[in-house]
């Protein structure tokens, strides 16, 4: 297989596929998706190549994008590519002053924007920035501002009038220019606290992932089916789409994360990228169809459970066949009961779903694996072009995040902190020489601050976050993610987080998933009005410890909730509690709640 720089993937790809789909697109208002074939995508890109040619884009120079997933959001990428300049990829959640930052640090002077709120927010920056000086909007319902002269819609944008002989002469010789060392994206980091940080990545970057990544998942057809459902602001998203790209792959592109549920099931991905968030609702929605079925179906779907796990994690798993009655029964809960829960979600026709960003629980993960839906868990940072570990195809460790990725090398440093150092790994933080400086080593291996080990197959084993970790008033340590992450696994809890920094004892602050509250009150005859209502009913409150006593018992003493308290609105990105890449904001989130945290201290 041949490995292309970006500036030329998609146009090479164009001259085999031809007509052949690439993309779809889902029309907003009547639910249809509609079709973009590789020679209308290679030429989308090179009128997006020209037209920022004519605008004055340099080689060398960065771009912005700021919008929900979107086609445009590829054209962008590699019109950019084709100018040898930059794309800086923005959340579609971005406040003001996150995308002021940002563009004033990477001295963005044309930025992509994608609804009203985004050309909103970048309208009030364009007047008062001393960069930005062209917005482009991709969504033709948009309105512009009355007093607003320079605006483009991408449509005009890249009609043949902003384009001239001499904007494409100069495209054809930037594309024969590019070497695998020019910037391609700068991700900004989300900054769980502090400034964020630019991580600058590099055509030669991409080349490299593509290799291990071929070597890795060497199970997959070229031309399968992926739905980008993650932000493509988000680098996990991002190098997939353009290792699926690379490998012919056609993607179905989500605008709208909310409706993942319904794209899913007109789409049916054989592969999509996604946070453990996803399939910890769906283990929610299989458990809760287990134990709400008939005793004879119950008994049913558990044997399905035990038979999945026997051939799936002590056979097929450890390269062995196994026994045919347990095949025969496999293959007949394969065509059944697997493949009705899978219809369900949409994802029946699965191939691979790469999962990382966060701890996914092993109880989650072995009920997955056993019903036959082809998790491919793994883990990797902005900063190492995601992918570190990943699950092979076969001979994979439940408990791990996967093995470690051909041609890397990982390391555990001091304070048993995972080091990585491969191609894959950025250039530099974006004018952040001190930061850069830091976080390398002497010999060139990129510092995580992720703890863990190696097993003995090059297994990683995550343990936590070293910033992460707290340190009780009793001098005990504390690792918040593997107690969140149980409080997760609970049918009853949306999200949670620990309180234990510089404090005598264990607290949560514990999001109850009000369905199914609500669902437990209305079977017990609790009554209720309000989210209020429910958190400070005592009832409630009961099922919530008798909840927590029985799944933190194999905590050492110390490490255990002693109290929590339960709160009626979520954490959201709007409310400044998550990151765009919904990580917790545990300072923020201390100081929010500072009263109700107190109250859990007081004697």
């Amino acid at each position: 297989m041949e490995y292309y720089h970006l500036a030329e993937l998609v146009h090479k790809q164009a001259k085999q596929y031809g007509e052949e789909e690439v993309i779809q697109v889902r029309n907003q208002e009547n639910g249809t998706w509609q079709s973009v074939s590789w020679s209308g995508f290679s030429k989308k890109v090179m009128m997006v190549a020209h037209a920022l040619c004519h605008v004055g884009v340099k080689p060398n120079s960065n771009i912005g994008i700021y919008t929900q997933n979107r086609a445009e959001c590829l054209f962008v990428d590699f019109g950019a590519f084709a100018n040898r300049a930059a794309v800086v990829p923005m959340y579609a959640t971005a406040s003001i002053p996150q995308i002021t930052y940002i563009m004033n640090e990477s001295e963005i002077a044309v930025l992509f924007v994608g609804d009203q709120w985004q050309y909103n927010n970048a309208l009030q920056v364009l007047r008062e920035s001393k960069f930005l000086k062209q917005l482009i909007v991709l969504d033709s319902e948009v309105k512009l501002s009355e007093d607003d002269k320079t605006t483009l819609y991408f449509e005009t944008f890249c009609s043949p009038k902003n384009r001239n002989s001499q904007d494409i002469i100069s495209v054809e010789k930037r594309m024969k220019a590019v070497q695998d060392e020019d910037t391609a994206h700068i991700i900004y980091t989300s900054g769980t606290t502090g400034e964020p940080k630019g991580v600058v990545l590099t055509h030669a970057n991409y080349k490299f992932i593509m290799h291990t990544h071929d070597e890795r998942l060497t199970y997959l057809p070229q031309r399968f089916l992926s739905m980008s459902f993650l932000p493509l602001a988000h680098v996990f998203e991002k190098a997939w789409s353009i290792y699926c790209l690379h490998r012919g792959c056609r993607l179905a592109i989500a605008y709208d994360p909310k409706e993942i549920q319904t794209y899913i099931r007109e789409v049916h991905p054989q592969a999509m990228c996604s946070v453990p968030r996803f399939w910890e609702k769906v283990y929610a929605g299989v458990q809760d169809k287990i134990d709400t079925s008939s005793v004879i179906l119950k008994a049913l779907f558990k044997d399905a459970i035990k038979t999945g796990k026997r051939h799936q994690l002590d056979f097929v798993n450890q390269g062995k066949k196994a026994p045919w009655l347990l095949r025969r029964k496999f293959g007949f809960y394969d065509k059944t009961i697997y493949r009705i829960l899978k219809k369900t979600i949409g994802i029946e026709r699965g191939i691979v779903f790469p999962v990382a960003g966060a701890a996914l629980s092993d109880q989650i993960h072995v009920l997955l694996q056993s019903v036959n839906i082809p998790l491919v868990y793994g883990y990797g940072l902005t900063e190492t072009l995601a992918t570190v570990s990943c699950f092979p195809p076969v001979d994979f460790e439940i408990g791990t995040v996967g093995k470690v990725m051909p041609q890397t090398e990982v390391r555990i440093g001091d304070d048993n902190e995972i080091q990585v150092r491969s191609a894959a790994i950025m250039k530099e933080y974006y004018k952040k020489p001190e930061a850069t400086a830091a976080a390398f080593t002497k010999d060139g291996f990129f510092r995580t601050g992720d703890a863990g080990y190696l097993t003995e197959k090059q297994g990683v084993i995550l343990t936590e976050r070293i910033k992460d970790l707290y340190k009780t008033s009793n001098g005990k340590y504390i690792a918040p993610q593997q107690l969140e992450m149980r409080l997760m696994n609970n049918k009853y809890v949306d999200s949670a987080i620990i309180i234990a920094d510089r404090k005598k004892y264990v607290t949560a602050l514990i999001i109850p998933l009000f369905a199914e509250i609500k669902k437990f009150a209305n079977a017990h005859s609790i009554a209720y009005d309000t989210s209020e209502d429910l958190c400070n009913n005592p009832r409630i409150k009961a099922l919530f410890d008798k909840d927590i006593q029985e799944m933190q018992h194999e905590f050492a003493n110390y490490e255990q909730i002693k109290r929590f308290a339960l709160l009626p609105e979520p954490f959201t990105i709007q409310t400044g509690e998550l990151t765009n890449t919904l990580k917790m904001k545990r300072a923020f989130i201390s100081e929010k709640y500072k009263e109700v945290i107190n109250k859990l201290y007081d004697e």
